[in-house]
């Protein structure tokens, strides 16, 4: 074999190993990318359980409704700072609003977001039984000043056991600083064991002989 041939066949060599090298790399920087994800992931996981678990620790207890909802609402403010929060409770025709207004003064200054809800359009809400976004309940029938409402960024998330809805929690906070799809996902970890509580302060108390 002369110089010229096995020079081409070292060239073909290192061309192959290059090309090897470069899927190899490509590998793990797949690898590594998933396995960032994963790690920011579990992270996640663990900041919701520990809101819950710090939820749970600070209601448990509680019978009485308005300060279990004070007490709520200042654990969800605690992570959506600048919120509003409301709690609309079904009644047998009508419904029962607790709101726990921010510090921080948001976009409607005459009228909470809140006040803009009828009978009808709490029942819609209630029958959804899903987060619904500011979109989703002018679908349902909101009606305000869109001027204004446009300058909100809302939701509702659904208060449910097995059994019929209780009602829904409304977030408001201004469109400029809106709310985040993190900070519902650690408020829908709590809103079944805040049902159960809800439902358990609305019971009437018996008393024993």
């Amino acid at each position: 074999m002369d110089h010229r041939q096995r020079h081409k066949r070292l060239r073909l060599l290192i061309g192959k190993l290059n090309k090897e090298r470069k899927n190899q790399s490509k590998k793990i920087d797949m690898l590594c990318n998933d396995l960032i994800a994963a790690q920011r992931d579990f992270i996640k996981r663990l900041s919701v359980i520990s809101f819950a678990a710090d939820f749970y620790k600070s209601i448990i207890g509680i019978t009485d409704l308005g300060r279990l909802l004070s007490t709520a609402s200042k654990r969800i403010q605690e992570q959506i700072p600048d919120a509003n929060v409301a709690f609309f409770l079904r009644q047998a025709e009508t419904f029962e609003l607790y709101n726990f207004e921010s510090d921080k003064e948001i976009a409607l200054t005459k009228q909470q977001l809140e006040n803009y809800f009828t009978n009808e359009l709490v029942d819609n809400i209630c029958r959804s039984s899903q987060v619904c976004t500011l979109d989703d309940m002018f679908a349902m029938g909101l009606q305000g000043n869109l001027k204004e409402l446009n300058k909100i960024s809302g939701f509702t998330l659904p208060l449910s056991q097995l059994g019929p809805q209780l009602g829904f929690i409304l977030i408001s906070r201004s469109s400029e600083n809106k709310v985040t799809a993190d900070g519902l996902n650690k408020i829908s970890a709590i809103t079944c064991g805040l049902s159960q509580a809800i439902q358990s302060s609305q019971m009437p108390s018996h008393s024993t002989d």
